[in-house]
């Protein structure tokens, strides 16, 4: 698959297989003890692994020798994950405010350290922006913004001690570019964006990398879940394998900003030039 970078300046990646230091813990908790993961391999902890992107990067890092710990709300496809990965099932719900800290004390405490966090999980909902229920709102908030913002708070200070690590978050191009009746998910997702962004300056030359993956619609359970099919027929919806595939080069290379499929990078940059001329053809086709 063809991917695009950033152009800007290449950064030393983490060597996660090294053996670790002793990890930090969340905000007023105690540090966990005895890590279980081996210490020659890295850890992966991957929000949303219960299906979609989330589970395909699992089983992708999985097979390529990673210590995954697994996030979702579904313990029982958690647990089939594990039981076929060998990976650990931490089950949780994003959409609490506290629930970020305890994935973090239960990440630690399970592994001793975490290498590489892959925010994936997500919610979204179609609709006018006044008619959206409340909750649901509240809950993208939580689930695509905070819970993300979070974890790398909770966790970014471990992987400064050891001056290495990666933070993958899964935005996507309707934070770019906007999109009708899906104002809530892309304010969630462009606020995202930013966050990656100035994340980014903050933490160069500390080894510790930020990695922004950008799809389009994507082949998962998301459209269901936000209660309205995908009914275009462009852009066609992309393989949540696909999406995984870059996930992982954003882990083991120096790209920083992933558009799946590739050309969704042009109507991006487009959209960064020439806003109005932008609003206006895409119109046509909303």
């Amino acid at each position: 698959m063809a991917e695009e970078s950033h152009s800007r300046p290449r950064r030393s990646g983490p060597k996660a297989r090294t053996a670790p230091s002793a990890p930090s813990a969340p905000e007023g908790r105690t540090a966990p003890t005895a890590p279980a993961a081996p210490a020659d391999r890295p850890v992966a902890l991957i929000t949303g692994a219960s299906s979609g992107i989330g589970l395909a990067t699992a089983t992708r890092l999985a097979d390529a020798g990673w210590h995954t710990l697994l996030s979702g709300t579904d313990r029982a496809r958690l647990d089939e994950l594990a039981d076929r990965t060998g990976g650990r099932a931490l089950p949780e719900d994003l959409s609490k405010p506290d629930g970020p800290a305890r994935l973090a004390e239960a990440a630690l405490a399970a592994a001793g350290r975490v290498d590489a966090l892959v925010a994936s999980a997500g919610l979204g909902w179609r609709g006018p922006y006044a008619q959206t229920p409340s909750d649901t709102l509240d809950r993208m908030i939580e689930v695509n913004l905070a819970a993300p913002l979070r974890l790398v708070r909770l966790l970014l200070p471990g992987m400064l001690e050891r001056r290495r690590g990666r933070i993958v978050l899964l935005g996507s191009i309707v934070g770019q570019v906007g999109s009708r009746e899906e104002s809530g998910y892309a304010a969630t997702k462009g606020a995202l964006t930013m966050f990656a962004e100035s994340l980014w300056y903050e933490l160069r030359g500390t080894g510790v990398g930020v990695r922004l993956v950008l799809p389009g619609a994507v082949d998962t359970p998301f459209f269901e879940r936000r209660g309205t099919p995908y009914e275009r027929d462009w852009p066609r919806l992309v393989p949540a394998d696909r999406v995984a595939d870059a996930v992982v080069a954003t882990i083991t290379t120096e790209r920083d900003r992933l558009y799946v499929p590739h050309w969704l990078g042009f109507p991006s940059r487009f959209h960064g030039v020439a806003p109005g001329v932008f609003r206006r053809m895409a119109a046509r086709f909303e």
